[in-house]
């Protein structure tokens, strides 16, 4: 069992940047891939970006593609995403997961955060 808390969503203005941060405790982070998926009103949760166990491999959602990095520093039992050039549309509720699979498929993620909120304004 893996418990995960993100932080450092926010309100930020269209164009800036934030990093959201993914702290792991109860196991070690670096037997878990990991992913970040967002929600956003009336909508289903969705892929936004995917590291393997080590960091060597990443995936990332069309939508955020050049936009976003995930990261991960298994030392310090932490996940990144880090978002520039943010939009209006980049707004939701953002979760991290944890997954024994690298995966893309939110099915695959056995284990939550609470997500962290982020509000890109126009």
């Amino acid at each position: 069992q893996v418990q995960l808390v993100e932080s450092g969503g926010g309100l930020v203005q269209a164009g800036g940047s934030l990093r959201l941060s993914c702290a792991a405790s109860g196991r070690t982070l670096s037997s878990y891939c990991m992913g970040w998926f967002r929600q956003a009103p009336g909508k289903e949760r969705e892929f936004v970006a995917a590291i393997n166990w080590s960091g060597g491999s990443t995936e990332y959602a069309d939508s955020v593609k050049g936009r976003f990095t995930i990261s991960r520093d298994n030392a310090k039992n932490t996940v990144y995403l880090q978002m520039n050039s943010l939009k209006p549309e980049d707004t939701a509720n953002y979760y991290c997961g944890a997954s024994q699979r690298y995966s893309v498929l939110k099915n695959a993620y056995n284990n939550w955060g609470q997500g962290t909120q982020v509000t890109v304004s126009s």
